[in-house]
């Protein structure tokens, strides 16, 4: 895909997630990977429900804005996505439910909800929760880091969702689900609901060629 259409594409995505409520006010950001090394970002303050395609921020491969509007704040938490994974997308949301969950004790950060649905295991995997830095914090790219590239799905404390995919549309799918799977965690919660079992599992990673790692969620 060109940039021109990744432009296109990063602003519809924008407003979809914008239109239901996933990311409110200037809250959240997106950014794409591009040839050479580069990527292209949503500016900081931008609300994703009026992007405008010619007003996206162009980075080079160490992050140095080379056009466009100022980037997002959150540049050392895409940074350290891409450093520590061969993502192509990031999105990165503020959306109610995912928040919620960052926010309880009993949260394991090494694996921060159950596989509940056959799509949240085969879109977000085992989700990672990492402490609470304030936006925009070099040290929560640390923190990134700190996971060895073994997540694409993370939630920061107290903060938001982050996802990572070989496409923008793959990202933007397990954010949406990550989304959905944190709701149903807080309509079940305390209610000691049923989830997939290892035999289930194990069916999903032979049949969808996923990550062995999943075996043991």
């Amino acid at each position: 895909m060109n940039e021109s259409a990744l432009r296109e594409q990063i602003c519809r995505f924008g407003a979809s997630l914008f239109a239901r409520g996933l990311t409110p006010g200037a809250s959240g950001n997106i950014s794409v990977r591009l040839e050479g090394g580069g990527w292209l970002v949503t500016p900081t303050n931008a609300s994703l429900g009026v992007l405008d395609p010619a007003r996206l921020s162009v980075l080079d491969a160490a992050g140095r804005l080379l056009s466009g509007d100022p980037p997002t704040k959150e540049i050392p938490l895409h940074a350290a996505i891409y450093e520590s994974r061969k993502a192509a997308a990031v999105v990165h949301l503020h959306s109610t439910h995912a928040v919620a969950v960052s926010m309880l004790p009993e949260i394991n950060p090494a694996n921060a909800l159950p596989p509940l649905t056959p799509y949240y295991v085969m879109r977000c995997g085992c989700t990672a929760l990492v402490a609470y830095h304030r936006p925009g914090d070099p040290a929560v790219g640390d923190a990134i880091r700190g996971l060895g590239g073994r997540y694409s799905c993370v939630l920061l404390a107290n903060h938001g969702s982050v996802l990572a995919g070989e496409t923008l549309e793959a990202a933007v799918f397990a954010a949406e689900e990550l989304e959905e799977t944190a709701k149903l965690y807080l309509l079940l919660r305390g209610a000691a609901p049923r989830v997939l079992d290892s035999a289930q599992l194990n069916d999903l990673v032979d049949h969808f060629n996923l990550s062995p790692e999943l075996r043991r969620m």
